[in-house]
């Protein structure tokens, strides 16, 4: 939530960046993938070398790319989905490549497996936070909670890792197993809001009860077999004309005659060859 109240003020400071680029036509879309590129080139390029602080540096100035992309968007009008869809899928990306360059770098050289796992949950458990709230929003109810949004989560370790790199011992690791805690805590935090909101709501069903739908499935399987009443008996039921098909007198639909009235003639069809 930290990061959510001080989006405004970050973006007054981009406006007058954002004003000169959407002048110039810049397109938000290629301002979101150059940003995701310099993301996840800065993780991969640096952190798993244990240059923490040069990488901290390249990412959180790529970082700001994903406030600048939708000012350039607003300013020229032209927010859509589509932006916003991309925007979400390149967080991912960023937050994949973040991650597991720290896995990759406790791994190795870092040698520490438990830090690589706990690299790992974070990775997992911050991919699940975000599906928690996209697949809710979905279906219609609101997951603007938690304790470590994904402002939070990369303020924390942006910090830890700038920090870490200039020499202050333990406070990477100290941080990743404290987003471990935080980024579940968050997970669970939004499962219950939407589930309070499901209680409150009358519990509503994705499909019809079965009464009905059994229902529906009987009425559709008479169309289709012709169960209910052909639409001859029906004509003969309503004018009182004998069968459509024709009797010994000749009367019927396939002779030249025609049959009754409203019921126009079926032309005779050649034998196949």
């Amino acid at each position: 939530m930290l990061a959510s109240n001080a989006r405004p003020q970050i973006q007054k400071v981009l406006d007058p960046l954002s004003q000169w680029a959407a002048r110039s036509s810049v397109s938000p879309d290629l301002v979101t993938v150059i940003g995701t590129i310099g993301v996840a080139g800065g993780a991969l390029g640096f952190f798993t070398l244990g240059h923490f602080f040069v990488g901290t540096l390249v990412i959180t100035l790529f970082v700001f790319s994903d406030l600048v992309d939708g000012v350039i968007a607003r300013a020229r009008g032209i927010s859509s989905k589509w932006g916003a869809f991309l925007d979400s899928t390149s967080d991912r990306v960023g937050d994949g490549a973040i991650f597991g360059s720290l896995v990759i770098w406790y791994a190795g050289d870092g040698d520490s497996l438990p830090l690589a796992g706990a690299a790992l949950l974070c990775l997992v458990a911050g991919s699940v936070t975000s599906y928690v709230k996209a697949r809710a929003e979905s279906l219609g109810f609101t997951c603007n909670v938690g304790f470590a949004e994904r402002g939070e989560r990369l303020l924390i370790l942006l910090v830890a890792a700038g920090l870490y790199g200039l020499g202050v011992p333990y406070l990477l690791p100290v941080a990743l197993w404290f987003l471990v805690g935080a980024t579940v805590l968050t997970v669970a935090q939004r499962v219950v809001h939407v589930y309070r909101q499901f209680v409150r709501s009358g519990r509503p069903t994705l499909v019809p009860p079965a009464g009905e739908s059994n229902a529906a499935g009987e009425a559709t399987e008479a169309d289709q077999t012709g169960a209910g009443p052909s639409v001859a008996s029906s004509v003969v039921s309503q004018t009182g004309a004998p069968d459509l098909a024709g009797g010994a007198g000749g009367a019927g639909v396939a002779g030249s005659g025609g049959g009754p009235r409203g019921v126009p003639p079926v032309p005779q069809v050649a034998p196949g060859r």
